[in-house]
């Protein structure tokens, strides 16, 4: 086997590349229409969204800064910055840890519960007229399979 045929093997197929494109390339027009219309109709970022739903989910709404960064997928300092940006908008507040004094937790708020609540339904709505509506239950089930995988894969890959 010559060195080229072998670097052909690892590279992509056109058909692959194709897939790839068209999968890229929908889920970024995707969200950022998603972005756009949560932005419009309630002045919440997708970031801002996506922390507020995880703490949303957490007995006693809060979680440790560093999980909450694994959570969203994140960097600790990006997430460092968008809290900062959070807190002086009255959405979440950081609090010591009481069981590690070299952490702080994140608290959802009063305010923030109350815009993540009066966000959700215009957030779910678009979620159902530009994903849901476009497939067939099918398609559904196989786009969950799918993303199942990839999660997987680069689970087993990190």
């Amino acid at each position: 086997m010559t060195r080229t045929t072998r670097r052909r093997r690892v590279l992509p197929t056109t058909a692959e590349l194709k897939a790839w494109r068209v999968f890229i390339e929908t889920s970024e027009a995707l969200r950022s229409e998603l972005g756009t219309r949560l932005q419009a109709e309630s002045a919440l970022s997708s970031g801002d969204y996506s922390v507020l739903l995880a703490l949303s989910e957490t007995d006693g709404h809060r979680l440790r800064s560093s999980l909450l960064a694994d959570h969203v997928g994140w960097e600790r300092s990006r997430l460092s910055h968008h809290l900062g940006r959070m807190e002086r908008r009255g959405l979440i507040r950081r609090e010591d840890c009481s069981t590690d004094n070299r952490g702080s937790e994140v608290v959802l708020t009063d305010e923030g519960a109350a815009m993540f609540r009066a966000a959700t339904v215009p957030h779910l709505t678009a979620v159902r007229e530009l994903f849901v509506d476009a497939l067939t239950p099918e398609q559904i089930a196989a786009v969950g399979e799918i993303a199942a995988a990839l999660q997987a894969h680069l689970n087993r890959s990190s």
